[in-house]
């Protein structure tokens, strides 16, 4: 069979699942797993591939042609500076380790720094779109240097997601050193918001109009054939329709309500808190889920705190309609949000990030995949510059054209007493942001007053300090 033109270690599903498709595109691939059974059942289980089972690590990295290329896929933080720390006595200058777990994206900063020094090339990569996308093409977000994606380029373009009608791949270099690890990191928090607002939207459908499951599943179906259409909505009319076999009751409504979560969307929110973005509907999306966390608290809260009763007396369809036109404009304001991260993040790390070919490669493959992205890449076609999705002029007529439908699912929500974190968010995102003035002058104000933090004027140049008191 000769030497493997790349290997993988970490043998979990998304690491298995990464070697068939590189396999499958015509790679010979050699793989490793800290558990030798793992990595020999999985060899026995695909008789015939191109495959090259590897018990230890001097034979993994020796099973490799040269420059060799290496694909770290187990868990973020120390088992991956481990891998590293046993592979690097066994490498040459030149040789490419490549992580593509979900590498916190400062960790990425400092192998790059660490690794460059020794004369390795090392790339950060995300890679989205779950175990079915590993296999059958996903998303995929490198990071490094020109020259170390250059040695992988073939592979991540062949094994990528392609788009419709031109087979675009789902892959382009991001940036240098961290720079893959944080786009993957951005692209899990506007994944967050995603979800957080369908979940918000089903729950007021559900809960003021008292819709079945089949009604739901009907609607959003429906609403994947307009602007709205994506994977998440796409598998959310999938959702409702799934019936417990046990008791043939719908699966969904036997779900404890409590979404985890693996931190992707927390470094999200810390980081643009350290940069100082507002992105209050991915923090919504955060908070939302932290506080389905504690469901004892809810459960016995919901005993002695009482709420408004849930009866909408209203057109039913008209407040259908008016959800769907909530939730895409609620999903511009969050996009807006995670764009503008991006572009903060691309100035304060210097990583020259390219919006419109990031929005372009999250159009197949990963999570957040919808045909919107196509507008995403068109404005930043129009104006790479621009400094805010909603500043566009097709997102402005979008949101201004569907701010009356969000007002009203808004104030229906907050009257019937039902949670709306991340839609109110969005809409008060969206106020505060076209608000020529803000009450901030007074915040300011206070601070002067109580520490002397100085203010500055609207009418002459300078900065002041009163003494109030």
């Amino acid at each position: 069979m000769g030497k493997a033109h790349i290997g993988l270690t970490g043998l979990a599903v998304m690491g298995q699942n990464l070697v068939l498709n590189m396999e499958r595109n015509g790679f010979t691939v050699a793989v490793h797993n800290r558990t030798t059974k793992t990595m020999q059942d999985f060899i026995a289980a695909h008789p015939g591939k191109k495959l090259i089972g590897c018990e230890t690590m001097p034979a993994f990295v020796n099973a490799l042609s040269k420059p060799r290329k290496i694909m770290v896929m187990v868990k973020a933080g120390a088992p991956v500076d481990a891998v590293i720390d046993q592979l690097i006595p066994l490498l040459e200058p030149g040789d490419l380790i490549i992580d593509g777990g979900n590498s916190y994206f400062l960790d990425t900063e400092r192998r790059s720094k660490e690794l460059q020094a020794k004369g390795f090339h090392f790339i950060g990569t995300g890679v989205s779109g779950g175990e079915e996308g590993a296999l059958k093409g996903p998303s995929i977000m490198p990071g490094g240097p020109p020259e170390a994606y250059a040695l992988v380029k073939d592979i991540f373009t062949a094994i990528s997601a392609k788009v419709a009608p031109r087979g675009e791949p789902c892959v382009t270099h991001i940036g240098p050193r961290g720079a893959g690890h944080y786009v993957k990191m951005v692209h899990n928090g506007i994944e967050y918001g995603d979800m957080q607002l369908i979940a918000e939207a089903y729950d007021i459908l559900r809960r003021a109009l008292n819709l079945s499951n089949q009604e739901l599943s009907d609607i959003f179906a429906e609403w994947n054939t307009g602007e709205l259409q994506s994977y998440l909505i796409e598998i959310t009319a999938a959702i409702f329709k799934k019936m417990d076999d046990a008791t043939g009751k719908p699966l969904v409504d036997l779900i404890l309500d409590e979404a985890q979560q693996k931190g992707t969307g927390k470094w999200t929110s810390q980081n643009a808190f350290d940069i100082g973005v507002p992105i209050p509907t991915i923090n919504a999306a955060v908070e939302s889920r932290i506080i389905s966390s504690v469901k004892y608290e809810r459960l016995a809260a919901s005993r002695v705190l009482t709420g408004p009763p849930v009866t909408y007396a209203g057109d039913r369809q008209k407040l259908i309609a008016a959800v769907r036109d909530a939730l895409y404009m609620a999903k511009i304001c969050s996009y807006a949000q995670g764009m503008a991260l991006l572009r903060a993040a691309s100035k304060e790390y210097g990583y020259n990030l390219r919006y419109g070919e990031i929005a372009a490669i999250w159009r197949g493959g990963c999570i957040i995949r919808a045909r919107f992205l196509n507008r995403i890449t068109e404005a930043f076609g129009r104006n790479p510059d621009l400094p805010n999705l909603l500043l566009d002029d097709a997102f402005k007529a979008d949101v201004l054209n569907r701010q009356r439908a969000l007002r009203l699912v808004v104030q229906t929500a907050v009257s019937l007493g039902l949670p709306c974190l991340a839609i109110s968010s969005a809409l008060n995102y969206f106020d505060a942001y076209r608000a020529e003035r803000l009450p901030a002058n007074l915040t300011q104000a206070q601070r002067d007053y109580f520490g002397a933090h100085t203010y500055r004027r609207v009418d002459r140049e300078g900065v002041f300090h009163t003494e109030w008191n």
